[in-house]
């Protein structure tokens, strides 16, 4: 009986596993707590290679993480290269590999690496835009969007980080994918690194007008069991997530899995703009820190630069 009662206190199960040890906060919760990454080489959409397998072993895996990693390595000093071209900045060759931390694994979940973040539809793909999406999209595609400063897309401007690295939902990006989460009983902030974007989650709060609009959205949030379940609306119609409007309706869910991780799912609801929902799903690994800097104005003569063009352009 005794022996028994030792195991019990020591959480450990008769199957000789240690039962794993969630940090909780004082109210009880599970504490969110530090600093986090997200970055992971698994993309948001399965590629066409790996159609069929939504997972990877190890050993598969491995082989595509060192395909990664040549190619990391190929792009430093060129001009030209695909990563550069989805950057933006082929021609050019705005980046080298000192700049981007995009990570070097997939992203594991349940045991096994993941060959996409979206996980719902099982194809692992952005669903359809509907007939409307589509053609507000293209309108907005038609309209000039050099004529001002304001017409420029949010990153750009340095308002939000780009790629939904602010969220929600929060991606990961080609850099700056560190997060830091402070929680009290009635607030979670969620600092995100690039742009420095500040979240504040109202636990137990509603939801403020529907005429009150904002960069990213409006989040209130409340405890299901052992995971925080965040709710955000009132986006404003020019964030534009992969081609939504105002009406984008994001779902999360933050379950501390253990001393080191937080599974994150969150579920995109845009009817007028999908023609179904779709989830994501990936780990938030603790990360050593701290939130760097980040300086995104300082020196920035693009916007000059893309008005000026387009002026000379005109003539």
């Amino acid at each position: 009986m005794r022996a028994l009662l030792l195991l019990v206190v020591t959480g450990v199960s008769l199957f000789g596993q240690a039962k794993t040890a969630i940090p909780r906060a004082q109210d009880g919760h599970p504490d969110l707590q530090g600093i986090w990454t997200n970055a992971t080489i698994t993309p948001l959409e399965r590629p066409a290679a790996l159609a069929n397998k939504p997972t990877l072993t190890d050993a598969e895996a491995t082989v595509f993480e060192k395909m990664a990693a040549k190619d990391l390595a190929d792009v430093d000093g060129k001009s030209e290269h695909p990563l550069l071209a989805a950057a933006g900045s082929n021609g050019t060759g705005g980046y080298n590999v000192l700049f981007i931390d995009r990570g070097s694994e997939f992203a594991r979940v349940d045991g096994v690496k993941r060959t996409s973040l979206i996980v719902d539809p099982p194809d692992g793909k952005v669903p359809a835009l509907t007939g409307e999406a589509r053609q507000r999209n293209m309108a907005a595609a038609r309209g000039n969007n050099y004529d001002s400063v304001k017409n420029r897309p949010p990153a750009e401007r340095c308002l939000v980080g780009f790629g939904s690295t602010s969220g929600p939902p929060m991606l990961p990006v080609l850099y700056n994918n560190n997060y830091q989460i402070v929680q009290t009983a009635g607030r979670v902030m969620i600092l995100v690194e690039m742009v420095h974007d500040a979240r504040i989650v109202r636990i137990g709060g509603t939801h403020a007008a529907s005429n009150v609009r904002q960069w990213l959205g409006d989040s209130v949030g409340h405890w299901e069991g052992d995971t925080l379940v965040v709710d955000t609306t009132n986006f404003t119609d020019k964030n534009r997530f992969h081609g939504s409007g105002e009406n984008l309706h994001v779902i999360e869910r933050f379950t501390r899995t253990g001393a080191s991780t937080i599974l994150y799912r969150a579920t995109i609801d845009d009817p007028i703009t999908f023609t179904r929902q779709w989830t994501l799903e990936f780990p938030f690994v603790a990360a050593q820190g701290p939130i760097y800097e980040y300086a995104c104005h300082e020196g920035n003569y693009a916007l000059t630069d893309i008005l000026g063009g387009a002026r000379k352009a005109d003539k």
